[in-house]
């Protein structure tokens, strides 16, 4: 939503051509966090109006159940941010493909593009 430029071209296409992008509750909190936290404050805008904002853009968001947290939990590897440790457990248990800028998913056998 920020038209972030570490994002590919492929990546870009695969969220302009999906019928529905789906958002992990999990990604409304890390967001929310690193704002509180001075770490991304060009995303301080979105918070307000974020819910409104991802219905008007097709996106729909994932919830996080009591089985979500624990396979996050359980994630083994070396990798220990929560954030993520969620979106591996949700994409894995939903049958997803994630986005991603990052290449900590590699290790997690996560479908993905980025």
């Amino acid at each position: 939503m920020l038209g972030h430029d570490r994002l590919t071209a492929e990546a870009r296409r695969a969220i302009e051509h999906a019928s529905v992008v789906w958002l992990s509750a999990a990604s409304g909190w890390e967001i929310t966090t690193k704002v509180r936290l001075g770490k991304w404050p060009e995303a301080a805008p979105l918070i307000a109006t974020l819910p409104s904002l991802l219905e008007s853009q097709r996106f729909g968001v994932l919830g996080v159940s009591l089985g979500h947290a624990m396979a996050a939990g359980t994630l083994g590897g070396v990798h220990r941010d929560p954030f993520n440790c969620m979106l591996i457990a949700r994409v894995l248990a939903e049958g997803l493909t994630i986005v991603r800028v990052d290449r900590v998913f590699d290790d997690y056998g996560v479908p993905q593009i980025g």
